[in-house]
């Protein structure tokens, strides 16, 4: 089995959550991260590396954005 042992991010913004359980041959689960934005204006690249028993050992995948202003801010 597939056993995820621990999933990191570049900065506290982003918070990831995965399966604690190992993950059976043949079998599918799935890694989830949140990106807060607040403070945060123009593109942004956080980078989450997934560590595991796999062959490879850790790999990486990024989440890709451009923060654009709120042109409807609460209240308006």
């Amino acid at each position: 089995p597939l056993i995820l042992q621990n999933v990191q991010t570049t900065c506290g913004c982003t918070v990831p959550a995965w399966p604690k359980d190992p993950i059976a041959p043949g079998k599918s689960s799935e890694i989830t991260a949140t990106f807060n934005s607040s403070g945060k204006m123009g593109l942004q690249n956080k980078v989450i590396t997934v560590f595991s028993n796999a062959k490879s050992g850790q790999t990486q995948v990024a989440i890709i954005c451009n923060v654009t202003p709120n042109e409807n801010p609460a209240g308006q």
